[in-house]
């Protein structure tokens, strides 16, 4: 298997045996069909077997794989008549977004969706995904632009959070993060967000204040990165497969908290042995939940993406001799 983890080496090893076995009887002449089947069998239920118990750092791993598909490999699949839009009509271009027009099962749209690079030199030039402010305003442009014409708005959300450096700091990046969320809260159209990776810390959130958001299976989603909750609370950035584990970042997680809507499954093995098969999955998901945002007018809108972030977390009070004191905050 191409770039497979540390998790899935017993299949790899596996799956080696049986070729190996397969290319010698196909050498000598030998007939070792029972033998390949009771391998065969071994390895799918080793596969059911590993897939089945992935632990949140494993998901950890998945979410960040390189052979993940990206934004526009999404939307390649996903839309039809996809029409690339660039620039803030402010400052510039940043190739960690990316939006435009489409069309899904007919229906004009706006998709916009952060893009992780296919190798170093494009990484690079998209800033591994983690968006500086033009990016973000560029984002903002397109739901304004949509706004306007009447048109739902999907993001896919894949960033370990927003560009930390210097020139972002320069250009006012937690202010266009904060404009993102306020006008976002205030669209009249449909929004639906979906994780497609990594959802990391404001990087994520300020294209994610929808009235759904799913996630893929083994996507992650968090106020901050499990590498940034590692330096702080250990000191140690390698701590990160514990930091996951403790987080509750997983899609089931954040479901059981009413932080997303829905999850989307993927292939066995990850979105990355399947491009078509997770972006079909996507499709359907989208179609459903926008079929049901359609049938609301503009304030009904509004008034759903208000409830659906004031109902995440919950809140016990106890009284105490003096006064009420909250004692559990998830």
């Amino acid at each position: 298997m191409a770039g497979e983890l540390p998790y899935e080496k017993p299949l790899v090893e596996m799956r080696q045996k049986i070729q190996e076995l397969q290319q010698f009887g196909q050498e000598k002449g030998i007939d070792f069909t029972e033998e390949i089947n009771r391998l065969e069998e071994r390895y799918r239920k080793l596969e059911e077997e590993i897939y089945s118990n992935i632990t949140a750092a494993q998901k950890m791993h998945l979410a960040r794989h390189q052979q993940r598909p990206t934004s526009l490999d999404l939307i390649e699949l996903v839309f039809t008549d996809f029409m690339e839009l660039h620039g803030d009509r402010l400052f510039g271009d940043d190739l960690a977004v990316v939006g435009g027009l489409a069309r899904l099962n007919g229906t004009p749209v706006t998709v916009i969706g952060q893009q992780r690079g296919k190798d170093t030199k494009d990484n690079i030039a998209r800033f591994f995904g983690s968006p500086h402010p033009e990016g973000f305003r560029k984002a903002l442009r397109l739901m304004q632009q949509a706004d306007k014409f009447r048109r739902p708005i999907i993001t896919f959300i894949d960033t370990k959070g927003a560009y930390p450096g210097n020139t972002a700091e320069e250009r006012g990046q937690s202010e266009a993060i904060a404009r993102n969320l306020r006008e976002m809260a205030k669209l009249s159209v449909p929004v639906i967000c979906v994780v497609i990776g990594e959802g990391g810390s404001g990087g994520a959130l300020a294209m994610a204040v929808g009235n759904r958001v799913l996630m893929l299976e083994h996507a992650i989603y968090s106020a901050i990165s499990p590498n940034g909750a590692a330096s702080i609370l250990w000191k140690d950035a390698s701590k990160a497969d514990q930091a996951a584990e403790a987080m509750k970042i997983t899609a089931h997680d954040l479901l059981d908290m009413e932080v997303i809507e829905g999850i989307i499954p993927e292939p066995q093995g990850g979105a990355h042995r399947d491009y078509e098969q997770t972006a079909h999955a996507i499709q359907s998901a989208l179609e459903v939940h926008l079929q049901q945002l359609s049938a609301m007018n503009a304030e009904e809108l509004k008034e759903d993406r208000y409830r659906k972030f004031r109902k995440i977390g919950e809140f016990t009070f106890a009284q105490n001799q003096t006064s009420s004191t909250v004692v559990d905050e998830q």
